[in-house]
């Protein structure tokens, strides 16, 4: 066995380290996706997604070859890792992967036009001793128009400060 030095790079995150903190980032993947999608010189986006609209399973008319919206959408599934805020938009999109249609495929376009803008962004890591526990929840009662069902997210955290 051979020790290999620091962590740099390790599943296709690029790892960057300073004696407190580490960053995680995807950025290589990012520019690979937006290459295979056609979209290297596109216009960015300030946001992931437009908050007007919301996706159905019967919106617009369906695509004549889901292969590409498959892949991208896998794609960039992978990206949330190290990228948590496009994690809810990912998985609209992912919601219709079975039957695409043209609308799913605006959404992520406009996704990658996020990540176009958004290329240098990825995760900080800094150390710090965690003592509690913190939960965050938000819930959307009845937000899938499909189907009726709540959609929600949420994230947890550890902290020093406990509140109860």
């Amino acid at each position: 066995m051979t020790d290999l030095g620091p962590l740099s790079y390790f599943l296709d995150i690029s790892i960057h380290r300073s004696f407190t903190t580490m960053f995680l980032s995807q950025r290589q993947d990012a520019q690979e996706i937006l290459s295979r999608a056609n979209m290297s010189s596109c216009k960015s986006a300030l946001t992931p997604v437009d908050t007007q609209s919301k996706l159905s399973a019967s919106s617009g008319p369906p695509m004549k070859d889901p292969t590409l919206y498959r892949q991208l959408s896998r794609a960039v599934q992978y990206l949330t890792f190290t990228r948590p805020n496009i994690s809810y938009v990912v998985q609209q999109v992912c919601l219709f992967m079975h039957n695409p249609h043209e609308q799913h495929f605006h959404t992520l376009r406009r996704i990658l036009c996020y990540i176009k803008g958004t290329i240098e962004f990825g995760m900080h890591l800094t150390s710090s001793p965690a003592t509690g526990l913190v939960s965050y929840m938000d819930a959307d009662w009845g937000g899938c128009s499909d189907t009726r069902r709540s959609t929600f997210g949420y994230c947890i955290f550890l902290s020093d400060n406990l509140v109860s």
